[in-house]
């Protein structure tokens, strides 16, 4: 059973980051394509909410081949959000808000129109001719080895110039940085130290795990077939485990690289995705010396709204690590919104209310994705919407991350509901148009007007924000949970079913969703009621 003591925080320990998919936020000029002044004039909106970081995704330029996550140029902003001046105000903007500013930063890889990589492709002996990773084919001109892509087919792209192939974890225009080089590493580490002198708080940083590979370029070995799901047999790379093209043990140095230049700006902060071999996590992030800390997709991929799933993340993926500060998000730019996994189809306001109010309660700090607090189901589009590469690959059997990633909805009644004076990028479902932030500053008992109450206790309740968690038995279908700080202890109730259960509880009901009443010791929970208690 997991149970830490909390004790002095850092600022991000319990903090509430707000991750905004800058295309989708805000529009100001027309394009269809959400920008930095966009984003700036919906600041009142976000400090209301009582977010106290803001993540980014990348605004670098970029080919837009996977949507940001291929970047052209590490130092600049790309034109269509605006300008390095306009990113300048905006640090300005937040800090005089209280709010901090975490950048996406994509170190693993880059855009092929990266002036590296095109450097490099030339020859086999000029200055960046291995900042790559390149390899011969063999004898019969196939592959080097048995490495997949996470988007489909062999990790491996020929390239006629070079006469080689080129090492790609995703798509193939996103080729592999080669942090066996130290000049690489060096480069990139310039990168965070830019952006940290022009005000930057800290990063994210993206699959965090697969910086560092095996230069042996060893085949990686297939899953057991005793832990192989039906998402595994579906999408062949989960067939493998990636144990030698990322999430290698010389991956740890890779991340002390990292911390070592945060350390330099005091009161920054780096988190990172490891989105596999989650039990690696306390490896790559954790004291001493290593990144903060990071978060898996544990919550982000489960489709099962059990206490199980709950009680798994700390007493299991954590269990290796009882000191590190866990990051908690049950959604982002790259998955099924929550109310539509744990919900089994459209939108669910009530659901929504519950799911917030854990995410909310549980230890670590809480990473909560753009229209969450908004309760936004996921968007069903059609073949001739999809813009994201892995929706092209596999629709309609999997129609990719478009889905979560369509624009907010601002105001009622106006084209678009307010996100753009044009046509936007992606088109905006009618089931958010109802769900619009001006629709629900009216209603007093909207997922919005309750996500900033929530918010609001968990900054005010000491136990809520830096506490131990500690798990009990509940009802079947009853997640419950304690957390407490020096004195003080709250006890989290929550119904995730559809059906009424009744539980023994003592104390003070703080906050609540749903229906639940205290009586004679027991606590009636309704459908997707959930309690927060003073014990």
């Amino acid at each position: 059973m997991n149970d830490v003591t909390g004790g002095e925080q850092a600022w991000w320990k319990g903090a509430i980051v707000y991750q905004i998919y800058p295309r989708s936020f805000c529009d100001t000029n027309g394009d269809g394509i959400g920008d930095l002044a966009g984003l700036r004039s919906k600041l009142d909106y976000v400090e209301k909410l009582g977010a106290d970081a803001l993540w980014l995704s990348p605004v670098y330029p970029s080919p837009d081949r996977d949507y940001g996550y291929d970047v052209s140029d590490y130092c600049d902003i790309d034109p269509k959000f605006g300008t390095l001046a306009e990113f300048d105000t905006l640090v300005k903007d937040l800090h005089g808000r209280g709010l901090k500013l975490i950048l996406d930063q994509v170190l693993s890889h880059t855009s092929d129109q990266h002036p590296w990589f095109q450097e490099g492709l030339l020859s086999r002996d000029n200055a960046k001719k291995d900042w790559y990773v390149w390899a011969e084919a063999k004898e019969d001109g196939t592959v080097p080895n048995n490495w997949l892509s996470a988007f489909g087919g062999a990790a491996w792209s020929w390239h006629p110039l070079r006469r080689q192939y080129y090492f790609h974890k995703f798509l193939r225009q996103q080729p592999k940085l080669n942090f066996h080089n130290k000049d690489v590493v060096k480069a990139v580490m310039d990168v965070l130290r830019f952006w940290l002198e022009r005000g930057a708080d800290g990063f994210r940083l993206d699959v965090a795990n697969s910086f560092v590979h095996d230069e042996k370029l060893t085949d990686n070995p297939p899953l057991p077939m005793e832990e192989r799901s039906f998402l595994d047999w579906a999408h062949a790379p989960r067939l493998q485990q990636h144990i030698h093209d990322a999430n290698t043990l010389e991956n740890e140095w890779s991340m002390r690289e990292v911390r070592r230049v945060m350390d330099d700006y005091e009161g920054s902060w780096a988190f990172g995705e490891f989105s596999e071999e989650p039990k690696r996590l306390p490896l790559y992030a954790g004291e001493p010396g290593k990144l903060h800390t990071g978060y898996t997709f544990h919550f982000l991929e489960s489709w099962s709204f059990e206490p199980a799933t709950f009680r798994a993340y700390y007493e299991d993926v954590l269990a290796a690590a009882p000191d590190l500060w866990p990051c908690v998000t049950f959604s982002n730019h790259d998955v099924i919104r929550t109310v539509t996994r744990w919900g089994g189809g459209a939108g669910d306001d009530e659901l929504a209310k519950l799911c917030l109010l854990i995410l909310l309660t549980l230890r670590g700090t809480v990473l909560m994705y753009q229209g969450e607090e908004l309760g936004l189901p996921e968007a069903d589009l059609a073949r001739e919407d999809i813009r994201d590469p892995v929706g092209d690959l596999y629709f309609p059997f999997a129609k990719g991350r478009d889905g979560c990633r369509t624009p907010i909805p601002w105001e009622e009644g106006k084209p678009h509901a307010g996100f753009t004076s044009g046509t936007p990028w992606l088109p905006m479902p009618e089931s958010h148009l109802t769900r619009s932030v001006e629709a629900q500053e009216k209603d007093l008992t909207s997922v919005l007007h309750f996500t900033r109450a929530a918010i609001a206790l968990r900054k005010s309740d000491a136990a809520l924000t830096w506490g131990a968690i500690r798990f009990e038995e509940g009802p079947d279908g009853v997640l419950i949970y304690e957390r407490a700080h020096e004195d003080e202890k709250r006890c989290c109730l929550f119904n995730l079913t559809r059906e009424v259960r009744h539980v023994p509880a003592e104390g003070e009901v703080l906050f609540q969703t749903g229906v639940g009443s205290l009586s004679e010791g027991t606590l009636e929970l309704g459908a997707h009621a959930g309690v927060v208690m003073k014990v």
